[in-house]
């Protein structure tokens, strides 16, 4: 190739969940491959995430003895998709390679030295529909010590997936804070657990496996990460040593199209050609704002967990080379609670675990309730956004009682511990002896809030929500108090002070872009290939379509098209 300042035979822009799993292949192959980061730090929003990927009938499934199968898992996409019109990333074509693929994926990973394992329990988020899995389909990396990164160690992005020390008992706290420990070497799981370690011994034994692990990597100099960066810096690592070529503060200015194929791309000053093809996984444009007001009006950038890079360019480039988008009004909706200062905090807190525990719902401003308080982030977000357009609902309003904050995490504070005195005089949380009080401050007739919290503690005297059936799926339960009983997530609002806190519709990342084919190739409007481009990632259009079907549904098949991606790059090269 001529012209070029340099060529690769393959060209990743971005370093997100499925980048390095290309290059992976790409190397097994023997194939030159560079990965291109326009920020200081590698990977992109997965790193920041819980590292989570959701790949139907999975080894570690069959290694468990968990039931799964392809027709099961069909089934399951198919009854959501169903739901979903004009979603052209979700064809029953991709549907069905994404479901073959996944599993190979993993095990194609798992012979790299990737080390995976399975969440003993995390429910498909619509685990009644057909095919639906109680246990779970979730994958997660096993805990990493960065320092086995050594001069990357820096470069690694980290994730907001953390345990802090606060959620140990005085004793144990004081003695971390002492040694300078301000965070805990907990697995996801792990993390969720210790949300009830004031609750149960048995958790109370997790925390003292957590504070021993944390003891000795004080001791020998590990430093474990968790979640997103566990993945992502197990992947760098692998990346790293099979010589893929990775450089970071190398952003894309353009791609270069000739003769309808994919040649290379623009960095900087440099023209660098790809033989091969180009993989364009540089995320969404969640942190766009002039994108989020085209295509998903009234939403806001500053409610977005997606990491800064998150901008959109790469979308609108392809976009110029005539790659057709679809479901460019979607996101991975997170449901978020904001405290004063974090606006504009990396790790904004979550209102997910906040609304469907015991002892709180979510009203509108009016001060109705207007959906099952569980189940999926994304489709809770979306009936919030629907609902604005009749009633406001932007932000809603949580209502909780004492009982709530004497048991509960609430926005990153302990169970029983006062709130900042700057929540009430900012008006973030809201106060009052009675329902009817705590109304008035919120501008609303009291008679409807009174009326919507006494309807609410009607259904729990019966153990069962008759308006919105929140607690009828087992997800909706595991979101909620394991201890809390008879139900795991409806309990009375009746014991006060009540409190108020806003609720606004986040995300961590948009759900649209190019729509791509089955094998992961970007298309034009009238359905034909761009040569040599390939995407995955939440750059494209989901193949999931309108939905999210469980815990990890972009970063699976981020994973999963950036391996098809790199074998038909092989194959077709």
């Amino acid at each position: 190739m001529s012209g070029f300042d340099e060529v690769f035979d393959f060209v990743i822009v971005g370093s997100g969940g499925g980048s390095m799993c290309a290059a992976l292949v790409l190397r097994a192959a023997g194939k030159s491959v560079l990965i291109l980061e326009k920020t200081g730090q590698v990977g992109g929003s997965t790193a920041r995430s819980g590292g989570v990927l959701w790949i139907p009938n999975n080894p570690f499934m069959k290694r468990d003895g968990v039931e799964d199968s392809l027709e099961k898992a069909t089934a399951y996409l198919d009854s959501l998709a169903a739901d979903a019109p004009d979603a052209p990333g979700s064809t029953p074509q991709r549907r069905r390679t994404f479901l073959v693929e996944g599993p190979q994926m993993l095990e194609f990973l798992v012979r790299q030295d990737i080390r995976l394992t399975r969440v003993r329990e995390w429910p498909d988020y619509y685990d009644d529909r057909p095919g639906g899995s109680v246990p779970g389909r979730t994958v997660i990396a096993e805990l990493f010590d960065s320092n086995e990164l050594g001069a990357w160690k820096p470069k690694l992005r980290p994730s907001f997936i953390m345990a802090p020390v606060y959620l140990m008992p005085s004793p144990l706290k004081q003695l971390m804070t002492s040694l300078g420990i301000p965070l805990l070497p907990a697995t996801l799981p792990e993390m969720m657990d210790l949300a009830y370690v004031t609750r149960s011994w048995a958790v109370k034994l997790i925390g003292a496996r957590v504070v021993l692990r944390a003891l000795i990597a004080k001791l020998t100099g590990r430093q474990w990460v968790a979640g997103g960066a566990a993945l992502q810096g197990r992947m760098l690592q692998a990346a790293l040593r099979s010589g893929a070529d990775i450089r970071t503060e190398s952003s894309v200015n353009e791609l270069i199209v000739e003769n309808g194929a994919m040649k290379g791309v623009v960095s900087g000053s440099r023209r660098i050609g790809a033989r091969l093809g180009v993989l364009v996984n540089a995320g969404g444009f969640a942190r766009n704002q002039r994108m989020r007001d085209r295509y998903i009006p009234g939403t806001s950038a500053q409610w977005s967990m997606a990491a800064p890079g998150d901008t959109g360019e790469m979308i609108e480039e392809m976009m110029r080379h005539g790659a057709a988008v679809a479901q460019m009004e979607e996101r991975v909706g997170n449901q978020q609670t904001l405290p004063p200062g974090a606006e504009n905090s990396e790790a904004k807190p979550t209102a997910q675990a906040l609304t469907a525990s015991p002892h709180c719902i979510l009203v509108d401003q009016s001060g109705v309730r207007y959906q099952n308080e569980g189940g999926s982030y994304m489709a809770y977000c979306k009936a919030m956004l629907e609902r604005h357009k009749t009633v406001p609902a932007v932000p809603s309003w949580a209502i909780l009682d004492s009982q709530y904050l004497r048991k509960y995490m609430f926005a990153g504070t302990m169970p029983g511990t006062p709130k900042p005195q700057q929540w009430y005089d900012s008006g973030y949380l809201k106060k009052a002896e009675t329902i009817e009080a705590l109304a008035r401050q919120l501008g609303m007739e009291p008679a409807t809030l009174q009326t919507t919290v006494e309807r609410f503690n009607g259904f729990v005297a019966k153990n069962f929500d008759e308006d919105f059936h929140r607690g009828d799926r087992a997800y909706d339960r595991w979101l909620g108090d394991p201890y809390n009983k008879p139900s795991e997530t409806l309990g009375s609002i009746s014991e006060g002070p009540f409190y108020a806190v806003p609720v606004h519709p986040g995300d961590v990342g948009t759900y649209g872009g190019v729509v791509t084919d089955e094998c992961a190739r970007v298309l034009r409007e009238d359905g034909s290939a761009i040569s040599g481009l390939y995407a995955t990632g939440v750059s494209t259009a989901s193949v999931m379509g309108r939905s999210y079907p469980g815990a990890g549904a972009s970063i699976g098949p981020s994973f999963v098209w950036g391996y098809v991606a790199a074998k038909h790059a092989v194959k077709a090269g």
